[in-house]
Order: C-alpha cells, then structure tokens, then sequence
C-alpha cells in the first residue's frame, strides 16, 4: 500500500517521499524503511530497498490517487466552494438541502467530514490530498452522489486539491488581504478545475465577481439585479428569513440576511437536478443553523446566537451581521485563543466595546499562556466601561443569558463548532452550544 506517513508503514508497503510546507518526507525515509518500506519514491537519493525517482511527488501521488479511485469519482458530483466568508455555511446549506431531497451527499468543511448526519474531525478545513481521496472513497463507498469541498486559499496554495476535477464551483465573496494577488488567485484556482460539463455560481453583488468568470466555463450569476439568480430580501426575523429567488418566494428558519446569501447556491444547484418549485421550498423549510456559524437559539423574545468569528476581520463582520437582525441591545462574549493574534487584542477589545452594547471578556483556548493576561490584553487602554472580566467561560455564558431583554441579541464567539477547550496541551470537553441549553431550559 502506498502511504506519505512513516509512522503508519506496515511491512510491504511503498513510502511516499511528499513534500510539505512545514515538513519534508524525505527527512523520514530511513523509518520508513526501518519499518519495513518495500519501495521508495522520492525526488532524489539513493536507497536500499526499490526506489522510483520522480520530478515531484506531490503530483505522483495526485496522479495515483486519481487512478486509483477513477471508478469511485465518476459516480460522485464533487462541489467546490471558494470565497473569503460563508465556505462553511454555503457548504453546509447545500449538504442539507439535498439530503432533504434525498440525494445522498457529504460534505468536507471547517466542520469537519459530514456523511450521514455524523461529523468525523479532519486535519484541516481542506484536508491534505491523500486525506481528501479517503474522504472521497468512504462518501462513494456509502451511496453518496454528491460531495461537497470547503476550499481555502491555505490548501489550494500547498496543493491539497490538486488532480481534482469538478463539477460545480461556487464563489460567495472576496475580501483582499495583505498578499491580494496571490490570495486571490488562490480563490480562483477551483474555476480552473471545472469539467467541460460543469458549471460555475458567482456571486455578481461582490466586486471582485468578474474575475471569477472565465470564459472556458458556464458561468452562473446570483445576487444582483443584473443576474441569472437575482436575490431580494423581503424580512428577517429572529428565527426566519424571507426572500425571493427570480420572484420565487422562498422562506428558510435561519436568521440573517447572509443566510439567503448562502442558501441561493443550493437553490441553483437544486434547480439544475431539475428539482421543483414547490418541492424546494417544502424542503427549505427543514433547514437548521450551521453548527458555529450564527447557530441561533431563540430565548425568550431575545436570540442567542454562536459563532465562530475570532479574529478582527471576522468580528467585524459578524457585528455588521447581527446589527441588520437585531431589535435591540448586542450583547457580547468573548475570549482570545492563545498564542494566536496577540496583536489584534486590543484593537478587538476596542471595536467590540465601540460598536456592542455590552461585552464581556472571558477564556477562549489559552493553551500556555495565562488566561487572565490574554484577558487583560483584551481590555488594555479601553475608553468604554460597557464591559465586564469573568475568566470562567461557563459563568460568562450563563452571565450574559441573564442580562438579554426586550428583544436583545447574545452573541458568543471564537469557538464556534468546537467541542473542546485547550489548556496547555490538554483538551477538556468544552461546547458553547450546550451550555447553553443547560441555562435556557
């Protein structure tokens, strides 16, 4: 058996010299014939045991993976969604939707590998190729005729994707960032990668739309006015929102204007299996907020919402979000992970106090350092005094239950779908979502 991990070589097997941004596999050839690797293939040296010397290993083992599975990926539709916000949303939508329809589908996202209703942690939002194949073999394995890939810019730019041909790519949106040219040739790598039969959903209300439209591909707009798929909201609610789609009214229990963002994706995916009118909308009205991803809980006459936003860029984004829903005070919880974005600290805890009503500073995961100080970086140098410290994150939630009133908003953030929290290097049984429910019921 073929493997890029030295560790898990059995006696017999062939090792895969892959090279990696953080590691090298040709560093561990020697385990791996320690522990019984019957062949080498790397891009240079010399070994005693059979060795296949080859330009680049990464394309090798695309290559091989693409033979090997050849059978299982042409009974698969392989959806890739790319953009800067709401790949894991949009993902999610579609999984749901047209399992509701009772096209078997899995999903590969931030949220990990979906199959069945059950998530299984993966490595990464896009897991590295030989993950991804595996991932692939079990849905085709399982009866599933749809499989749906987050595609960060990370994994396009270390070539997890690579080989991969497919038969529908999304684009939600486009955010530049420091290294725009390169970042933005990473969200349009996926366009390049259509089969001649497939087709591309772009999102023409956001300004870097064009460049997604390649001329060699079937180029599908929503969004704007001047699109295939034009999208008016009609209310939002706090467990509803109601649009239309091309004068087709729709209504969905989530709430949030970028909700019907993500959801016309999945309208046109649908449309395009020829499914009906009246069918879609029956289905729609099934759907539940993505695990992490403004997952809201109504209480009261208040919402309370999770989400995973955790750095500036993020927040911000969120906040806007939760002001086009909210009828009256946002009320904020908050940590910082540690010995990540140390120097957005300060700036988060100033926009948070500047535009929420009220937040309050607690743990996120502070892994080595020391929860109070991460806190305190928080709230260094603020001008407010709308804030509170409660290091215990459980207090903090159940705080923050207690302060909603007349048709507030609790947003929890940072973790998101995380079912842990990290102290050192430990991991303790830790989700925002269920505790909760322990404090509304």
């Amino acid at each position: 058996m073929l493997r890029v991990n030295s560790k898990k070589i059995k006696p017999g097997d062939t090792f895969l010299a892959l090279e990696g941004p953080y590691t090298n596999g040709h560093d561990y050839i020697d385990e791996a014939i320690d522990k019984g690797a019957a062949c080498i293939i790397a891009t240079h040296g010399e070994y005693p045991v059979k060795t296949i010397i080859t330009e680049d290993t990464r394309t090798y083992l695309s290559n091989y993976l693409k033979e090997l599975n050849l059978e299982k990926l042409e009974k698969l539709k392989l959806i890739a969604v790319s953009g800067t916000y709401g790949k894991t949303t949009t993902a999610d939508i579609i999984y749901q939707l047209l399992n509701n329809l009772n096209i078997k589908t899995a999903s590969i996202t931030t949220n990990g590998f979906i199959i069945d209703g059950k998530i299984t942690k993966t490595s990464s939002s896009t897991p590295d190729i030989y993950e991804l194949y595996e991932l692939i073999g079990q849905a085709a394995d399982a009866g599933c005729e749809v499989v749906i890939i987050e595609t960060s810019s990370k994994a396009i730019s270390e070539r997890h994707i690579e080989g991969l041909r497919f038969d529908v790519a999304i684009f939600t949106n486009f955010i530049p960032n420091e290294n725009n040219d390169k970042y933005l040739q990473e969200k349009i790598e996926p366009f390049k990668m259509l089969k001649k039969t497939g087709y591309a959903i772009i999102n023409n209300e956001d300004p870097y739309y064009e460049y997604f439209l390649l001329p060699q591909n079937t180029n599908i707009l929503y969004g704007g006015q001047n699109s295939n798929y034009p999208l008016n909201i009609i209310n939002v609610g706090y467990e509803y929102t109601e649009f239309t789609i091309k004068e087709n009214t729709i209504k969905i229990p989530l709430a949030g204007k970028f909700y019907a963002h993500n959801y016309v994706p999945a309208y046109i995916i649908a449309k395009n299996m020829n499914i009906d009118e009246e069918t879609l909308k029956s289905v729609s009205l099934s759907l539940h907020p993505v695990d992490g991803r403004f997952d809201t809980l109504k209480y009261k006459d208040s919402l309370i919402a999770i989400d995973y936003a955790y750095d500036l860029d993020t927040i911000k984004n969120i906040i806007q979000k939760t002001k086009e829903i909210s009828k009256g005070k946002i009320i904020t919880v908050i940590g910082s992970g540690g010995e990540h974005h140390q120097n957005q600290r300060p700036l988060i805890g100033k926009f948070l106090t500047e535009n929420t009503d009220y937040v309050i500073f607690t743990t996120d995961n502070p892994r080595y350092e020391n929860e109070e100080e991460i806190i305190n970086d928080l709230t260094t140098n603020l001008t407010k005094d709308n804030f509170q410290k409660i290091t215990n994150r459980k207090e903090a939630i159940k705080t923050g239950i207690g302060l909603l009133e007349n048709e507030d908003v609790l947003l929890i953030l940072g973790k998101g779908h995380e079912d842990y929290q990290i102290f050192g290097s430990d991991e303790f049984p830790f989700k925002d979502r269920d505790e909760v429910l322990k404090n509304i019921k």
